[in-house]
């Protein structure tokens, strides 16, 4: 048959190839690495020799020709070579700045090779508590090479090979053997396997933590015990009087014998015009030179200890009237206390005498002095401000107000006035005793016309013709009976007080003037009178009211009856019995029972109380026992 090209394409001039075996599409695109990229060339996977056969070939229809084989099955690389993973063991080394006992950490690595898609990921072995990222380091993804768009191949990995990873070196010691079998299969001869170098911080940690060395002959335990609290003082003077705007700077060298440290210290002076640090050196060891610390010490960050300097300064180099160099400043030592003194006469055998320096003129100290009174609230606000720059209240006396709370002396007064509608009326004074203030009330009168109330609040008054920057205020010394107080412009005549005031004034007798006490004693005579008397009456009436309703022989057991009524004060009376009883003999002094008695308002009189204690056994003549006492109780 002649070519089927010749034929026209019309109906019933076309017919198929009955020699047709492979009845595939024609495909634009192929796999590689596993992945489908499109072809490059005329026909995807033909060698240029099969091209040009194909190309000189000129078919023809044949009938009975062989039957060509059927092409080998395509494989993709994602079905060849899944799971297939290629393991090199490998390391980086860490660089660290900031150590000086270190220079680099060896961080070990395990590099995945993925066949399927030339993928690789970096994995660190997580070490428990190291305090580093560790895991995966590199996620897995196919790496560049270098900057021409190649990628890391299996075959540039070997053992012995550095590889670099984003700009990280690691370097391949050794394989599994998986990976050397798969090389040698590909015709790769890997290198021989190395070691992994160590990493010089996990051997320091294996090293013993400490090193102990045999303690010296004197225990520094024994130091502090003997030589706490003994402490070398001497006066230096810093002469910088050289550099510009430079002086005499005084100062105080203090040496620590505990732990042989110096301390500095700056002697101000006021208004000398220098900051306020007085402490130039703080406490430490202080070096003879600064100069012998090796130069990569890094003595911005750190302090110098022992390893660096062995040569300090001591005792031995403390001597008045020489000059000793501390922190590159001369300091020369003039002067010492008596301690430092006897110190070195005992144990050196050296005498120290004063040296006489000029520090300079002193500077006249400026006296302070209060301004006058302003006006505004009063003097204690005034005078306060002036002792601190930021306004505070007056301090106030807090004992005062502790032991004098709700203390008050009441008086009564009338006004002194030319009116003649204010000479009935009456007034009240308080006097606080925990703030000395006053306060004046009047009370309500009948048909007065005037109302009741507060004619002054609890404040200070100033005495008439007293100073305003010293005045002198008004205390109970001045509230005598027939006394005349002036409260801004009113006067106001004394005319009566409470039986407290006398009271009061005779327990503080030597607080106040004798006129003042009698005053108020002689008004209060006749009530005194009459309370005393009513009292006797009271008693003797309720003496013979229970001496005929008692016998003498069954008065103990008459009494102890009524104190069993008062036993919520058993427990009371015990302990102040006890607290009586100092000495801890079981017997306390009558008298001093009676009155505690009298404070805890026994409903029994005070005869037949003294009648039961006079029951009760006693070591000697009026004293009572505690065992009797308590039976009483019981």
């Amino acid at each position: 048959m002649g070519d089927s090209t010749a034929l026209p394409f019309l109906p019933g001039y076309t017919f198929t190839d009955p020699t047709k075996a492979n009845f595939h599409r024609s495909q634009t695109m192929t796999y590689k690495n596993g992945f489908a990229i499109p072809k490059t060339g005329p026909i995807a996977g033909l060698t240029e020799a099969e091209i040009d056969e194909l190309a000189n070939l000129q078919p023809s229809l044949t009938y009975g020709k062989s039957k060509p084989e059927p092409p080998q099955d395509f494989v993709p690389a994602h079905v060849a070579f899944d799971k297939k993973v290629l393991l090199f063991n490998a390391y980086f080394k860490q660089t660290l700045n900031e150590s000086d006992k270190e220079y680099y950490r060896v961080r070990p690595v395990k590099i995945y090779y993925y066949l399927e898609d030339d993928s690789i990921s970096v994995v660190e072995p997580i070490v428990e508590n190291s305090g580093i990222p560790q895991g995966k380091l590199i996620k897995r993804q196919r790496l560049p090479k270098n900057d021409q768009g190649e990628h890391w191949l299996w075959k540039d990995l070997n053992v012995g090979n550095d590889v670099v990873f984003y700009g990280k070196t690691f370097h391949i010691y050794d394989c599994n053997n998986y990976t050397k079998d798969f090389m040698c299969s590909e015709g790769i001869m890997l290198n021989p396997p190395e070691e992994c170098p160590p990493d010089p911080y996990t051997l320091s940690r294996k090293e013993p933590q400490h090193s102990y060395v045999t303690p010296p002959t004197f225990d520094k335990l024994k130091q502090f015990i003997d030589l706490d609290r003994q402490v070398l003082r001497f006066s230096a003077v810093w002469d910088d009087r050289n550099n510009m705007f430079g002086e005499m700077r005084p100062y105080t060298l203090h040496f620590y014998r505990v732990d042989d440290t110096i301390e500095v210290r700056e002697q101000r002076q006021p208004n000398d015009g220098h900051d306020p640090f007085p402490v130039l050196i703080g406490r430490k060891k202080i070096p003879k030179s600064r100069s012998s610390i090796p130069s990569n010490f890094p003595s911005a960050v750190m302090e110098i200890s022992e390893h660096e300097i062995s040569d300090w300064l001591t005792e031995k180099d403390l001597r008045v009237g020489e000059t000793v160099i501390i922190m590159d400043r001369p300091f020369f030592l003039y002067d010492c206390d008596n301690f430092t003194q006897s110190y070195y006469q005992q144990r050196y055998g050296l005498t120290f005498n004063r040296v006489p320096v000029e520090l300079g003129e002193r500077k006249v100290e400026v006296k302070r002095e209060i301004p006058p009174y302003n006006g505004f609230g009063s003097p204690q606000d005034s005078k306060q401000n002036c002792l601190s720059l930021i306004a505070q209240p007056p301090k106030k006396d807090v004992m005062k107000m502790l032991e004098n709370d709700l203390k008050i002396l009441r008086y009564a007064a009338v006004m002194e006035s030319p009116n003649p509608e204010d000479k009935n009326r009456k007034f009240i004074i308080s006097y606080s005793l925990a703030k000395d203030e006053m306060q004046i009330y009047e009370p309500h009168q009948r048909n007065a016309g005037i109302i009741e109330g507060k004619f002054l609040e609890y404040s200070q008054v100033r005495k008439p013709g007293s100073s305003i920057d010293n005045p002198e205020y008004y205390t109970p010394a001045d509230f005598a009976i027939g006394a005349t107080i002036e409260v801004f412009s009113r006067k106001f005549k004394i005319v009566d007080c409470d039986l407290y005031v006398l009271k009061y004034l005779e327990a503080n007798a030597s607080r106040f003037p004798a006129a003042t006490i009698e005053s108020i004693r002689a008004i209060h005579a006749d009530k005194l009178c009459e309370v005393d008397s009513e009292a006797e009456e009271n008693e003797s009436e309720s003496d013979r009211k229970f001496d005929q309703t008692v016998n003498e022989d069954d008065i103990a057991e008459t009494v102890a009856a009524v104190m069993k009524k008062n036993k919520e004060q058993h427990a009371n009376m015990q302990q102040a019995f006890l607290h009586l009883d100092q000495d801890r003999s079981g017997f306390i002094d009558r008298d001093k029972l009676m009155k505690i008695t009298d404070n805890f308002n026994l409903q029994v009189p005070r005869h037949v109380i003294d009648k039961a204690l006079k029951r009760c056994g006693g070591s000697s003549e009026g004293h009572i026992s505690y065992v009797d006492f308590c039976k009483l109780f019981t």
